[in-house]
C-alpha cells in the first residue's frame, strides 16, 4: 500500500493511515513570570511554578510569589537563589534513553533519571516528549520550550518512528485498523504507519510510525489490538536520527541540524 507522506520522514511501503523592546518607543513585551524563567531556559514551566511559590525568586529585588506577575524579559531583574537569571545559551542534544531510565529530573523511588545520565550537560535542558520506564531510544532535551512546545504539539504532527516486537502474530487487518484508528480510554489512538518487518506464531517485528506522543500510545493500541508490546525503541524524531549512538550516551543536536530536520521550526530569531 502507498505511504502517506510524513512530516520529517521519507515515504515507506506498509499499513498507513526575555522580550525586546519593540519598534521605536514601544513598550517591551510582558509575560508572567512563570513563563519568563521557561522561556530564558532557565527551568521548565512547572519547575519555574515551585521556585516562584516556594519564595525563591525576586523580580527587582523584592521577593515575588505569583507565578502570574507580568514582567519584562530583558528589561526586569530577575533573581533566582540569588543569582540572576540570565537568558542561557542555546542547547538542544539527543540521548539514547536505556530501560529502567524515567524520563523526570528526580524520582521519589531511586531510580535513574535521564538527568543523571547527562550530568555533564551545563544547560537546563528539559525532555521533549516522554519515554517511559520500559521504552528506549531517542529522547530530545532542549533548554527552548518554544521550540519543544512546538515539536509536541499534535498539530505540528511530526512523525516519531519506533521498532516494536508485540507477543503473537499481528495479522494485516489488525494493522490496518490501527492505522484507521481505535479509541482507548475516551482518547483516539492511530497510528501513522505500521510495517510488518517479520512475524510468526510466537512474536511480531514492527516499525510504528506516530504523528502525536499521546502516554503509552504503542501500548495501549497494541493491547487493544490483543498483543502485549516486548519491545519499543524509538529510532527517529522527525529527520533526527538515534543511528548508533549507545544506551546511555548523548550528543549535542545544533541549530543547522534542526534547521534541516524541521524547516518550518520557530527560528532562534523569533524567540524572544
Amino acid at each position: 500500500m502507498s505511504a502517506k507522506s510524513a512530516r520529517g520522514l521519507p515515504r515507506r511501503s506498509g499499513v498507513r493511515g526575555g522580550a525586546k523592546a519593540g519598534a521605536r518607543g514601544a513598550p517591551a513585551k510582558k509575560v508572567a513570570l512563570v513563563r519568563a524563567l521557561s522561556k530564558l531556559g532557565y527551568s521548565s514551566r512547572s519547575q519555574a511554578y515551585e521556585l516562584i511559590r516556594s519564595g525563591k525568586v525576586e523580580v527587582n529585588g523584592a521577593v515575588v510569589t505569583d507565578p502570574a506577575l507580568q514582567v519584562a524579559p530583558g528589561l526586569t531583574r530577575i533573581h533566582v537563589a540569588g543569582a540572576e537569571a540570565e537568558h542561557a545559551a542555546w542547547r538542544c542534544i539527543a540521548l539514547n534513553k536505556p530501560r529502567k531510565v524515567v524520563t523526570t529530573r528526580s524520582d521519589p523511588e531511586g531510580r535513574t533519571t535521564v538527568y543523571d545520565l547527562i550530568a555533564d550537560v551545563d544547560a537546563r535542558v528539559v525532555p521533549v516528549g516522554r519515554l517511559d520506564l520500559a521504552s528506549t531510544g531517542l529522547l530530545l532535551m532542549t533548554n527552548d520550550t518554544q521550540l519543544a512546545d512546538w515539536l509536541t504539539d499534535p498539530a505540528t504532527a511530526i512523525v516519531r518512528r519506533y521498532v516494536v516486537t508485540v507477543r503473537g502474530e499481528l495479522s494485516d487487518a489488525s494493522a490496518e485498523s490501527l492505522t484507521k484508528g481505535i479509541v482507548d480510554a475516551g482518547q483516539r489512538l492511530t497510528a501513522t504507519s505500521i510495517d510488518v518487518l517479520k512475524r510468526s506464531k510466537r512474536e511480531t517485528h514492527l516499525i510504528v510510525d506516530l504523528a502525536e506522543g499521546r502516554n503509552r500510545e504503542i501500548r495501549r493500541m497494541m493491547k487493544a489490538a490483543g498483543h502485549e508490546v516486548t519491545r519499543l525503541k524509538r529510532i527517529a524524531f522527525g529527520a533526527i536520527q538515534l543511528g548508533d549512538l549507545p544506551p546511555g550516551k548523548w550528543r549535542d543536536v545544533s541549530e543547522e541540524e534542526l534547521r534541516l530536520a524541521f524547516p518550518t521550526a520557530p527560528r532562534r530569531t523569533q524567540r524572544t
